[in-house]
């Protein structure tokens, strides 16, 4: 039996492997010890789950253990995105939620994403005691239960409906007044057969857009297509966009709808980078911004010029949107972004919500009625082009003895640039001068670097890309 690790974003695993009901019951052992922890505790916790399959048995056998700890419990009736779960966390007042779902993996994944009390991902201080508490818990294996027949008789579980609310909060973000611009334009929501499906697509019809939604019956296989809205994985809505000239935009979100994926009205792809660069400057200047903005290792230097520009302080995190939330709790940001298509704003959530991500873009393009295409060729103009890339390198197990070795003593020119700067915050980040980058993290879950690199042009990538892989390879 594996070893339960906490990721950047929870526990996720193979079902029938490791992620099975009585590994379920051990993890939520242990976080209901963790709940007990929080001054909030008598105030309960949510529970939710995706589309994948057993997500409404896994959400009731959690719902056992905690019931079983004394914790209240609120159960969602239907399957519901993790901002909404964290939406419901901070609303309520509550100790923490649990959310069923691998987000973004494949349908053989299933995974536990736990939030504390502020709605976030939790840090690793309280993720390092939940995994020592599973490790203690297997060894005695001592997991205290109550039937949840009987905890709703006692009212330690109540059936919990937390749609109306979220959309309440996500209409005092949204400026639904921009939206109606459209006109007889319409958008092309795809739902990935998963939880954005009635949130999405609802809440633009609910404020008179047209709406032509794609993959919306809810399925633990996604379609048998990979529930990650990226390039690659939502052709069938760049064709929809595309062979619709009435279309002004293509939205799309993940497995649990914490990531966006945005395709322009002549169905080409935009990376998440660009839709964040765009978003920090339309929102600043649509709303005033002077605050902090935030941004990952990985994530796009574009951003760093926007809030220059604008005044507003950069702050750089390690990859995991929990770090990016922790500073918005802080009240030192008024946006955070990752180049893993997560985003978040003033007056919402410790936590990326591809929903709003995607109302947000759609306000922009009403707002200034002009085409993804031309924003972005505008904000190059202003400034300077960048382009981004993410790669990886599967490792031997040669490769991977070498590996510390190489990270520590990195070539001094790459691609024939020279080495400027070493950045460790997260991984090995590689400076070329000023306008270029290599960042190099190894995988926590497999024998594989991930590559990230930014560059002025596609050729130069590919040039950086294939200088790096050479090299570690060598």
């Amino acid at each position: 039996m594996s070893e339960i690790k906490f990721g950047t974003s929870g526990w996720r695993a193979l079902y029938h492997v490791d992620f099975t009901l009585a590994n379920v019951r051990i993890v939520c052992q242990a976080i209901a010890d963790e709940v007990r922890r929080s001054p909030r505790a008598e105030n309960g916790v949510v529970i939710g789950y995706d589309v994948r399959f057993m997500g409404r048995d896994f959400a009731a056998a959690a719902a056992e253990v905690l019931a079983g700890n004394g914790i209240r419990v609120l159960l969602n009736d239907r399957h519901v995105p993790t901002p909404v779960i964290s939406h419901a966390i901070v609303q309520n007042g509550l100790a923490g939620g649990i959310n069923f779902t691998a987000s973004h993996n494949p349908y053989e994944y299933n995974g536990i994403k736990y939030s504390p009390e502020s709605g976030g991902p939790a840090l690793p201080e309280a993720t390092t005691r939940i995994e020592q508490g599973i490790e203690a818990l297997r060894k005695r294996g001592e997991v205290k239960r109550m039937t949840l027949e009987q905890a709703r008789k006692d009212g330690m579980v109540q059936s919990f409906q937390p749609r109306e609310a979220y959309f309440e909060q996500i209409d005092g973000l949204v400026r639904t007044g921009e939206l109606r611009k459209l006109g007889e334009k319409r958008i092309a929501v795809d739902c990935k057969h998963a939880v954005a499906q009635g949130y999405l697509d609802r809440f633009l019809s609910r404020h008179s857009v047209r709406v032509h939604a794609l993959n919306e019956e809810p399925d633990p296989y996604f379609g048998h297509e990979h529930p990650e809205p990226s390039a690659g994985h939502i052709d069938k809505l760049q064709k929809y966009v595309a062979d619709h000239e009435d279309v002004a935009i293509g939205l799309a979100c993940d497995g649990d709808a914490d990531r966006f994926g945005i395709v322009d009205e002549d169905g080409a792809f935009v990376e998440p980078n660009i839709v964040l660069a765009l978003l920090l400057d339309y929102l600043a200047e649509s709303r005033g911004w002077t605050g902090g903005v935030a941004r990952s290792v990985a994530t796009t230097h574009l951003l760093d010029r926007v809030a220059a520009a604008r005044g507003m302080k950069l702050h750089e995190t390690p990859v995991g949107f929990k770090y990016i939330g922790d500073l918005l709790t802080r009240g030192e940001i008024v946006f955070g972004g990752e180049e893993s298509a997560g985003l978040t704003i003033e007056g919402h959530l410790p936590e990326k919500d591809g929903i709003l991500a995607c109302l947000l873009v759609a306000e922009m393009v009403a707002a200034l009625n002009k085409p993804l295409r031309q924003l972005q060729a505008e904000l190059f103009e202003r400034h300077g082009r960048v382009l981004d890339r993410r790669d990886g390198v599967r490792l031997t197990a040669e490769m991977e003895q070498r590996l510390p070795e190489k990270l520590a003593n990195p070539p001094a020119e790459i691609a024939g640039a020279a080495v400027t700067r070493i950045d460790r915050t997260d991984g090995t980040k590689l400076f070329l001068g000023e306008e270029e980058w290599i960042l190099l993290r190894k995988s926590g879950t497999e024998p594989l670097v991930r590559l990230y690199a930014e560059a002025t042009s596609a050729p130069r990538l590919d040039e950086l890309i294939r200088a790096c892989r050479a090299w570690l390879e060598a």
